[in-house]
């Protein structure tokens, strides 16, 4: 008896597996609709989103890329004009060849802001999308070293294909399930590949949040947490990287896990470290792994109505294009993947599609977090008029002075902090805009020192600059009760 028993509570084991991963085989099959979840949801987030980014920029463009800024666009373009206008334009895509003046750095951010208010309105929602991608991208070409971040490149390619999400073709739909779990995915692959001992032997949360870019005010308790709490959440961090984005493509109750897990590790990144609209971004992609019946029950029956009127319906025209969009994307991915293997360049029609593609980026590479940094290293930037009492300018969110608390500043990207923490990590001869910067602080630009938090030379700029690396630390929870002092620091030596 005992013999004949087993057999059957397998059966009965696999028979519930099959049942919960796939409900449709209990004899009936619902056909998933995306109209809430997708069409209209992820479209309206899609606009906040841009319209943040648009705000971001608008708030420090001029002194980033203005014609006083750090690296004005007007040069940059002037390097540019020895080339075919057609390479011009198609290596260097920018409105900004029309006119480099602030006055259409701020038309185009606010610009965008109209564009992005409307596509979160529904109004005009195609023309929108169209705006906001043209626009936005304009800005990143310009931008140099200050937009070259993955999330530039994730909400434009977002943006791109959010422009044929309209069209009603579910291979859109595929597109986008794809964009999320290869993002995710090679976001585990770099960490692996690069070899990066931390993350092999579990310990790159010991330091990630010290030395990641703007920790957050929760970042500081974090690093003080166990060390065996680290390790698990970086096993965490493995599967859900490595392991779930396979699950995107499998039957909805694996996409329900997939995107809760996604959902997880992203507000934990959100709680702990500011990385602007980067991880609001990635929430959105989300929508794509629901469909309505799991989103609807959180919307009045009203409002449904109103949301699921009009429905697209997808043509010919737009799954040609889709299909034929998707051929190139799977392409550009083995093509990538050749060239890494090889060490060699494709045909030369190739490698200028993969060109005009990477500055148009709608199509990208991904993999952030790939090494980790052990130590945080800081720039403090001195001025003197005797050269012999310094006094330190301050920056707005980057750590400076010891007692400076931290912050919250999502979505806000304050992209000259963000590139003081790069420089840190750099050779002194390497970071050209970090001479550009010193500069325009020695001619007091208005602009840039509005960059600032604080100008400790308010009439006339100093004589000398200098910049000063230090290595900082958090002071201990009970040296920062008794002090007050957020950090310690110890200088490493003249930058």
């Amino acid at each position: 008896m005992m013999a004949l028993q087993i057999p059957i509570k397998q059966d009965l084991f696999w028979q519930k597996i099959k049942q919960w991963a796939f409900p449709e085989s209990k004899g009936w099959r619902m056909v998933p609709t995306y109209q809430i979840s997708i069409s209209w949801l992820f479209l309206r987030g899609l606009g906040l989103i841009y319209f943040a980014a648009f705000a971001s920029l608008a708030l420090q463009i001029e002194g980033l890329i203005g014609s006083d800024g750090i690296l004005p666009i007007s040069a940059k373009l002037r390097t540019l004009e020895s080339l075919p206008a057609f390479d011009r334009y198609r290596l260097f895509p920018t409105f900004f060849w029309l006119d480099t003046s602030n006055s259409a750095l701020y038309l185009i951010c606010y610009s965008g802001l109209v564009a992005a208010t409307l596509l979160t309105l529904n109004l005009g929602t195609r023309a929108s999308l169209v705006l906001c991608y043209l626009l936005y991208l304009s800005l990143v070409t310009a931008g140099q070293d200050f937009t070259a971040f993955q999330w530039d490149g994730l909400l434009l390619e977002a943006g791109f294909l959010g422009i044929f999400l309209t069209w009603g073709s579910a291979i859109i739909i595929f597109l986008y399930r794809w964009l999320i779990a290869r993002f995710m995915l090679m976001a585990g692959i770099v960490k692996l590949a690069s070899g990066d001992p931390s993350w092999a032997n579990l310990t790159a949360l010991n330091y990630h949040y010290l030395t990641q870019p703007l920790p957050s005010p929760l970042a500081y308790y974090a690093y003080f947490l166990p060390d065996w709490f680290h390790r698990i959440c970086i096993v965490g961090v493995f599967f859900i990287e490595l392991v779930v984005p396979f699950f995107v493509f499998f039957p909805r109750r694996f996409r329900l896990f997939a995107a809760w897990s996604f959902i997880i590790l992203q507000c934990s990144i959100i709680a702990t470290g500011n990385y602007g609209f980067f991880n609001l971004l990635t929430l959105l992609l989300c929508l794509f792994l629901f469909e309505d019946r799991d989103i609807e029950k959180f919307f009045p029956q009203q409002s449904l109505a109103i949301i699921s009127g009009k429905k697209p319906l997808a043509g010919k025209a737009a799954n040609a294009f889709a299909g034929t969009w998707a051929f190139l994307v799977f392409f550009l991915a083995a093509t990538h993947t050749w060239i890494y293997h090889t060490h060699k360049l494709p045909a030369t029609p190739i490698y200028n599609l993969i060109k005009t593609i990477s500055a148009f980026a709608v199509i990208n590479n991904y993999g952030p977090f790939a090494i980790m940094t052990t130590v945080r290293a800081e720039i403090i930037i001195e001025g003197s008029n005797d050269g012999k009492h310094w006094l330190e300018y301050g920056f707005k969110y980057k750590p400076d002075r010891l007692t400076k608390l931290l912050s919250y500043n999502i979505p806000h990207q304050p992209r000259l902090d963000w590139q003081m923490w790069f420089a840190a990590l750099a050779a002194p001869q390497k970071p050209l805009w970090l001479q550009a910067f010193l500069d325009q602080l020695q001619l007091a630009s208005p602009a840039v020192l509005a960059l600032l938090a604080y100008n400790p030379f308010p009439e006339n700029p100093p004589k000398y600059l200098r910049t000063h690396l230090y290595q900082y630390t958090y002071s201990t929870p009970e040296q920062r009760l008794a002090n007050g002092q957020v950090w310690q620091r110890q200088s490493l030596y003249i930058y």
